[in-house]
């Protein structure tokens, strides 16, 4: 018959040529090769859909997982042990449907299955090997309750079986699971798992988890001491709220061990409190300092009380946002370079504006502070509703590129990359800004206006153009500040407004034009605030803050490094 087909194949001129015969001759073998193909592909059609539907389950783990859905509370978890001491990674679905209450009986044959509603029925799957059983009625099934106790014993039951799994990954996942649920019986699973463990990490968290499964079990007095030791050596508040709970106990002998270990543990969370508070107060800090770098400049150079400060800050973090929304609409694989697009697409955005603010309205209001204060609010104000007409009251979303997200350890430390990135480019600003004042020649004029613009302008200099181009680098910077803002704090129309204020503060404390003063005084403040805000909130911490600068500026009106010159002193 296959052949019959392939002379049916064959176009009419060749069955009409002389090679017709020489054709013909192949036909047989020709036919024997498609019929093997015609039958390995019938084969592909009428085979399962995957390799678990191919093989049938374990009847002895079928008739466990089928046990499941018989008894009380105690002989289901009895049940999941059972499961669990068959090591069979098979029963990884029937108890995470278990745990997450997807598990029933059906009634018309007493078999345990997976139950996702769909519609006004139930879609089945067989618990073992994932197999479609169909749609049931609800009325066809018992659902199989669980509690948080049965809970707690599936954690500890997969993570048992995940322990000698081939990803480390998985197994230190697994060592975490059975920490956190403390169950005796995964001692002799953690001993064998320990034995096998070639990776040190996951072998240290495995040992932890049998110290914390020893302590909730029956041991003899000197293993618990022994568990007791580990969980000091780990020195986390998982394991101060462990060893508390031991304290608490009756034993004379395992208190006096838990209430060392307890003090150890103390010790050590103060000092990584410490350090912890001196890390998100050097992160705050860096945030100040790029909010206020820009305004040090204005401010000292000027003399200008400049409130829309925090919207070129805003605009920048709007810049950000339109730049990354190129990216993922023309360019989505680059997306990950769209912040070093935005950072001088930001700084050319804000550094523009400024000029722009500076040339119409600042310029004529020269030695007049308190009407430059009036009208740059007006202009600030201005800023926001234009940036509402245009996107939208509400916070938009700005991407973190892959190398500014997820964190990273340093003993009980967690660093997250945006927090460090941001950091580590306040610093380079700083220095690249600091580089620019002391050895170029815009940095020569922008301190002899700051310190005698009389004599500046006696000199040559042409102090209008510098207090302009002055006032659009302070604008352009608190752009760029605004692309790294972006990353941690919310993109809206009052980004700048949340700023603005400390970063008046910093300029203040630190003296007025003085880019050391800056850094130190960020830094200060910063830091100050992490440490005053778990004894009096963040708001009180802030007006302590506030009520601290004030008293220091009764003391040092000029703050912390005043300028010098003939102009600043008279």
């Amino acid at each position: 018959m296959t052949g019959s087909i392939l002379m049916m194949l064959i176009p009419p001129r060749f069955r009409r040529s002389p090679a017709r015969s020489r054709l013909t001759q192949h036909v047989p073998r020709v036919a024997a090769a498609w019929s093997a193909v015609l039958f390995l592909l019938l084969a592909a059609l009428v085979a399962p859909a995957g390799p678990a539907f191919s093989q049938a389950a374990d009847p002895a783990t079928r008739e466990l997982v089928n046990a499941l859905g018989k008894g009380s509370f105690s002989d289901t978890e009895k049940q999941i042990g059972r499961l669990a001491e068959t090591g069979n990674p098979a029963v990884v679905m029937a108890l995470e449907a278990l745990s997450e209450g997807d598990l029933y009986v059906r009634k018309s044959d007493a078999l345990v299955v997976i139950g996702k509603r769909a519609g006004g029925a139930y879609a089945l799957t067989d618990p073992l090997t994932g197999e479609n059983l169909g749609t049931q009625s609800g009325g066809a099934l018992d659902k199989i309750r669980v509690n948080n106790r049965l809970r707690r014993t599936i954690r500890a039951a997969l993570g048992g079986l995940t322990l000698r799994a081939a990803d480390a990954t998985t197994r230190r996942q697994a060592a975490e699971a059975i920490f956190k649920a403390r169950d005796a019986d995964a001692v002799p699973a953690l001993d064998a798992a320990i034995a096998a463990e070639t990776d040190t990490s996951v072998a240290r968290l495995m040992r932890e988890a049998r110290a914390a499964a020893v302590l909730a079990s029956d041991s003899p007095t000197e293993e618990k001491i022994a568990a007791i030791d580990t969980l000091a050596e780990r020195g986390d508040r998982d394991a101060l709220s462990l060893l508390t709970a031991v304290t608490n106990g009756a034993q004379a002998e395992l208190h006096e061990a838990a209430s060392a270990a307890t003090a150890r543990i103390q010790k050590l969370q103060a000092a990584w409190d410490t350090a912890r508070n001196i890390w998100f107060g050097l992160s705050l800090g860096s945030v100040l300092l790029l909010a206020a770098i820009g305004l040090a400049i204005t401010f000292g150079v000027m003399g200008v009380i400049n409130m829309a400060h925090g919207e070129m800050v805003m605009l920048g973090a709007y810049t950000t946002f339109v730049i990354q929304n190129l990216f993922r609409t023309l360019a989505p694989e680059f997306f990950d370079y769209s912040l070093l697009v935005a950072l001088p697409a930001a700084f050319l955005v804000a550094g523009l504006v400024g000029v722009g603010i500076e040339r119409g309205i600042i310029r004529f209001l020269h030695n007049r502070p308190l009407e430059t204060l009036l009208a740059t609010w007006g202009v600030s104000l201005v800023l926001q509703q234009a940036v509402r007409s245009i996107f939208g009251p509400t916070n938009q979303e700005v991407g973190n590129p892959a190398f500014m997200s997820g964190a990273f350890e340093i003993g009980q430390l967690t660093i997250t990359y945006n927090r460090l990135w941001i950091l580590v480019f306040a610093l380079v600003v700083f220095a690249t800004l600091l580089i620019a004042m002391k050895f170029t020649r815009f940095g020569l004029n922008v301190r002899a206006v700051t310190q005698n613009r009389r004599m500046a302008a006696s000199m040559g200099i042409r102090t209008p153009w510098v207090d302009a181009l002055t006032f659009g680098l302070g604008s352009g910077i608190a752009g760029i500040a605004g692309v790294a803002l972006s990353q941690i704090d919310n993109v809206s129309p009052n980004l700048g407004q949340s700023y603005i204020i400390d970063s008046f503060m910093v300029v203040v404390f630190g003296g007025v034009g003085n880019l050391w003063g800056t850094l130190l005084g960020a830094m200060t403040l910063g830091i100050a605030n992490k440490f005053l805000e778990p004894f009096a909130g963040a708001v009180l911490a802030k007006i302590l803050v506030l009520v601290f600068i004030i008293l220091f500026i009764q003391k040092r009106p000029r703050g912390l490094f005043a300028q010098k010159g003939r102009a600043v002193e008279s």
